[in-house]
């Protein structure tokens, strides 16, 4: 299955396992830029009662490379400053994958 290219603007996040249970959607097209801390928000403002049901416990990934979430909305330790998604990059919603 391929991706369908965000629009002008937007970037992607797709929706694996119970996060897309959750959004009823795989893929969903999101202004950009938006800063990684704000994401979390963002989509709880959107899908209520996400961010415990399903974030809390997420990887997230950015143009498949994993990323650390932001605790607070200050800048990392790192000195580098904080996360922004850009135009056009895709970030993934991976929830804990059980087994059994």
């Amino acid at each position: 299955m391929s991706t369908p290219k965000p629009p002008k603007g937007y970037f992607n996040i797709l929706y694996f396992a119970s996060a897309g249970s959750f959004t009823s959607k795989n893929v969903e097209a999101l202004p950009a830029p938006l800063p990684l801390s704000k994401l979390f928000a963002t989509l709880e403002e959107r899908y209520k009662g996400i961010k415990e049901s399903v974030l809390d416990n997420s990887l997230v990934t950015i143009n498949l490379t994993y990323v650390d979430l932001p605790e607070g909305e200050e800048d990392d330790a790192s000195g580098e400053g904080p996360v922004i998604i850009q135009e056009g990059d895709e970030v993934a919603i991976i929830p804990p994958v059980s087994s059994g």
